[in-house]
């Protein structure tokens, strides 16, 4: 396994390094620049903070300039937010951010699992009809939909919770997490109850059923560890996804993370923000597809490390 690892850990460079190059290279072919939008001053003065931050250099030594500071840890210079560096920004945003999207898988995971498996274990009956019922509406209704909702029903009507705004308290914590757990629990609850469904007709555990040994342990020691295979397979890139594709969350219950940044620098041709947040986003996504393969291969011995 140690081996499979490095291998993997290795193969990740290369895919940075790409992602990194083609998202320099499509913001840099975008109409407008980082100081296009500011406001009007003599043509010297903008030709003078242009080449201050080496903006008439070939586009090559550009990006080779910022990729030699990101292997040592420098983002560089943000151009929106002048006083800070792009680390700082990450720095200030990245915690929040991945603490409501791991809240929110955390939440997902486990509800949509007692989902599945009730609805499994119980089909065609009321349980199995609730919990499909969740599941379409976590489906069929987009987040940027059940935010306002919840933001009228709970904290307009109801007054029970804030509408927005972020002081660390659970009270400003709770919609969003829900909202951005709702469409991972339909996920996950489809994907257990189809999973659970085959598994339990297959023969270890009829012959599990036959020793005598109790239906819950049963279901928990032996029917479980295979039916979760594929929920496993889709909760790796799932919480990259959620940690860091929050941006619609942030944007409804104005949440200070990290998406604000990217879509403001995307915006604003803030190419060190853009490429720092990338490349975070890139190498969040590539851990997490490496641990799902870790710990698909500790619960299933036929997965191969090769």
């Amino acid at each position: 396994m140690l081996k499979f690892v490095i291998a993997r850990t290795l193969k990740s460079f290369p895919t940075l390094f790409a992602l990194a190059l083609i998202t320099f290279v499509m913001i840099r072919i975008a109409p407008g620049g980082p100081f296009s939008s500011n406001r009007r001053v003599p043509k010297e003065v903008r030709l003078n903070i242009e080449n201050a931050y080496h903006l008439h250099d070939p586009v090559w030594e550009q990006f080779g300039r910022w990729f030699w500071g990101v292997l040592h840890f420098d983002f560089g210079p943000s151009f929106k937010y002048r006083d800070y560096s792009v680390g700082e920004l990450i720095a200030h945003g990245f915690p929040t951010s991945l603490e409501v999207g791991l809240w929110a898988m955390a939440i997902s995971t486990l509800v949509g699992l007692a989902l599945g498996i009730a609805g499994a274990l119980r089909r065609n009956g009321p349980v199995d009809y609730v919990a499909g019922a969740i599941a379409m509406v976590g489906l069929a209704i987009p987040i940027y939909v059940i935010g306002p909702l919840g933001q009228i029903v709970f904290g307009l009507q109801l007054n029970w919770l804030p509408i927005a705004g972020w002081d660390g308290s659970w009270q400003y914590k709770v919609m969003p997490i829900i909202t951005l757990a709702l469409p991972n629990i339909a996920y996950v609850s489809r994907l257990m109850r189809g999973s659970m469904i085959e598994t339990v007709r297959t023969n270890y555990v009829r012959t599990a059923r036959a020793k005598g040994i109790g239906e819950r342990r049963v279901i928990l020691k032996h029917a479980m560890k295979g039916a979760i295979m594929p929920v496993v397979a889709y909760l790796g890139p799932a919480t990259a996804i959620t940690v860091t594709g929050s941006i619609i969350i942030e944007t409804i219950f104005g949440i200070p993370g990290i998406g604000r940044y990217f879509v403001d620098g995307a915006i604003s041709r803030d190419y060190p923000m853009v490429m720092g947040v990338t490349v975070l986003y890139g190498g969040i996504i590539i851990l997490a597809n490496l641990l799902t393969d870790i710990v698909r291969g500790m619960l299933d011995p036929k997965v191969s490390y090769e």
